[in-house]
């Protein structure tokens, strides 16, 4: 009895060990993933390890994927640490693809254990031929997903394909489609507001109409400043004071780090109708720009308060329980009252803080 039991314990033995073999001889090791440009890659069955291109694809993935997060593209700005857990600060830095003043850091990504490479935003004219080329000379996939502000909830879906997170990639698809959608309706009921988005430490620079970065505020305003070539960078188009005289905005956006603070001091602003009138704002900050720069998701931020500020008894949001939910969703963070108005201590007027909630 006992030499039978053996027997048909090692038969049983070796038809798992047959079975477990067959197994994994089918479950495949790649698959392919046609990316936003057309392109068909091959990538992993599963992917645990996600590399990111730059800050804006950075943000995104965040809010998707935090635990798979190889390595950032740069550091986390100071704000984030009363948001974000201190396991995200000791993530590697890997550099950035395109814009910004570093590039890809080809050494640290292929010690970082990344699986593949995802690259967010407006596709570049040289995209297929620059992620090809990197491609090839890593071993290591690279894919583009586009999102645009109008279609970021689409833009998910398909992170979520890549990623084979369908569920968690629809939960922040379907907000932005709220948002973006909510967003229509004002604009449409708007009359559209006189303005300009100046940055740059003189003040200087503007977000030109038909831009990247310019997408909410055309959207949200009128956005005075048309020029021949809008840049593609955060920065804007560089412009002189006498050009910001002629388009004599109503209100005005002043980028964090620009001259908010001292404007009014300033006698070449005093006669700009803005600055009479009072109606402008620094864009909140924290733990990005809420309104670009880079021009990722955090924009949907960006698009609550611009459409508060401006139009507040059309949008009528309460907007620190918007910004709650937002940092709930994307930062994987709670905010505090006190946090949320530290952020808005100079970007919001007494009417739209005051405008009770839909």
């Amino acid at each position: 009895m006992k030499r039978l039991f053996a027997l048909l314990l090692a038969a049983l033995t070796l038809l798992s060990i047959a079975c477990s073999g067959s197994l994994a001889a089918q479950t495949p090791q790649t698959r392919a993933f046609t990316d936003s440009v057309g392109r068909t890659v091959e990538i992993p069955y599963s992917i645990d390890k996600v590399a990111v291109s730059g800050p804006l694809a950075q943000i995104v993935l965040f809010a998707l994927c935090p635990d798979r997060l190889a390595g950032i593209a740069g550091k986390w700005d100071k704000t984030a640490e009363q948001f974000f857990d201190r396991k995200y600060y000791d993530l590697p830095v890997l550099g950035q693809l395109y814009g910004g003043k570093g590039e890809l850091n080809l050494e640290t990504l292929l010690t970082s254990g990344a699986q593949i490479v995802i690259d967010v935003g407006e596709p570049k004219k040289t995209i297929v031929e620059d992620l090809d080329a990197l491609q090839e000379q890593t071993g290591i996939p690279f894919v583009h997903i586009t999102a645009l502000t109008a279609s970021m909830g689409d833009a998910y879906r398909k992170l979520g394909e890549l990623l084979d997170m369908p569920a968690e990639a629809e939960a922040l698809a379907a907000y932005c489609d709220r948002i973006y959608a909510r967003t229509l309706e004002i604009a449409g009921a708007a009359e559209k507001k006189n303005l300009l988005y100046i940055t740059g430490d003189q003040g200087l620079n503007v977000i030109a109409r038909g831009s990247y970065h310019g997408e909410i505020i055309d959207l949200l305003s009128n956005n005075l400043a048309v020029v021949e070539s809008p840049s593609s960078k955060g920065t804007g188009n560089e412009v002189d004071m006498e050009q910001i005289l002629l388009w004599n905005p109503d209100v005005i956006l002043f980028a964090p780090d620009s001259i908010y603070a001292d404007v009014a001091a300033r006698p070449e602003w005093q006669t700009v109708s803005a600055i009479q009138s009072g109606a402008y704002y620094e864009v909140p900050f924290g733990p990005y720009n809420w309104m670009g720069f880079p021009p990722s998701v955090q924009r949907y931020l960006g698009m609550m308060w611009m459409s508060q500020l401006l139009y507040p008894e059309t949008a009528r949001y309460d907007l620190y329980e918007a910004v709650k939910e937002y940092f709930g969703l994307f930062y994987h963070a709670d905010i505090t009252r006190d946090q949320f108005d530290a952020l808005v201590q100079h970007s919001m007027g007494a009417q739209a803080a005051l405008a009770p909630a839909a």
